[in-house]
């Protein structure tokens, strides 16, 4: 269990949309699609938690049968609903420590990138287990660490020298369950008699640098935390850009990804 200090309701504002748009097919697509492809042709009905702002949602609407799609945080649904209008889809807001769904209701549950920020990742899993069904399956996405996910990596070194006695510690949050063993040890505390895990090393592509910079500083809650410490949030994106230029390029802005893709069932 870690207690991050996340608030889900940080992600306000214009955050949700330029968190889809400069993050979203950088960070999220390339592991989006993996993701999808990875549910059984026979899972007639899946639930997604922590849909944030629908970026595995849209791939997964392209499969036949039911989808609901989750978020504790209502801001980025309205973004996920704005831009994935299948009717198909069932929007909730719902908190994966304790979901709202029948035991044994889905025939896989999938979690990209949300576990992370969960205060207890135990409850969460199981909650997972509880309403999967027998033979089901869970598959959940976290990062690797910081180190190996570059861009990300450059948007903390910022935040360190901005604030050296006390930098806002977002970036480190969604970096925290990097350690194989350990996340396949939280699966097996939850009940989960199998668990596979997958490290997927790519690279994400920007168009520029500048347009990353907008998603890693205005796409984030480190926006709200950098006005609430009077920083000239402009001046600190354009710092942000600046060092992406120097460190991975521009014109396309390109940086090394790292995530493991965990599959268990019950």
């Amino acid at each position: 269990m870690t207690d991050n200090g996340y608030r889900p309701t940080a992600f306000l504002g214009s955050i949700p949309e330029l968190y889809d748009r400069h993050l979203g097919p950088v960070f999220f697509e390339p592991y989006a699609i993996d993701l999808a492809r990875r549910i059984p042709a026979s899972a007639q009905r899946v639930l997604e938690v922590a849909s944030g702002t629908g970026r595995v949602t849209r791939h997964l609407a392209a499969r036949p049968g039911e989808l609901v799609a989750t978020d504790l945080n209502e801001a980025m649904l309205v973004r996920a609903r704005g831009v994935v209008t299948d009717p198909r889809i069932e929007w909730r807001v719902a908190d994966m420590q304790a979901l709202p769904f029948a035991d044994g209701s889905f025939d896989a549950v999938v979690c990209q990138f949300g576990l992370m920020f969960v205060p207890d990742q135990l409850l969460a899993l199981r909650e997972m287990r509880r309403v999967v069904r027998p033979g089901g399956v869970v598959i959940v996405s976290t990062w690797n660490e910081l180190a190996k996910n570059g861009a990300a990596q450059v948007a903390h070194e910022q935040a360190l020298a901005t604030f050296p006695t006390d930098p806002p510690a977002f970036y480190l949050t969604p970096f925290s369950l990097f350690d194989r063993g350990a996340v396949c040890a939280l699966f097996e505390a939850a009940g989960f008699a199998e668990t596979r895990v997958e490290t997927i090393d790519t690279t994400g592509s920007a168009v520029s640098a500048a347009d990353l910079a907008i998603g890693l500083v205005e796409g984030n809650p480190i926006a709200i935390q950098l006005t609430e410490r009077g920083v000239d949030v402009a001046g600190y994106r354009d710092r942000v850009a600046a060092a992406l230029v120097t460190r991975f390029g521009d014109l396309p802005c390109r940086a090394p990804l790292s995530a493991h893709v965990f599959e268990a069932r019950p």
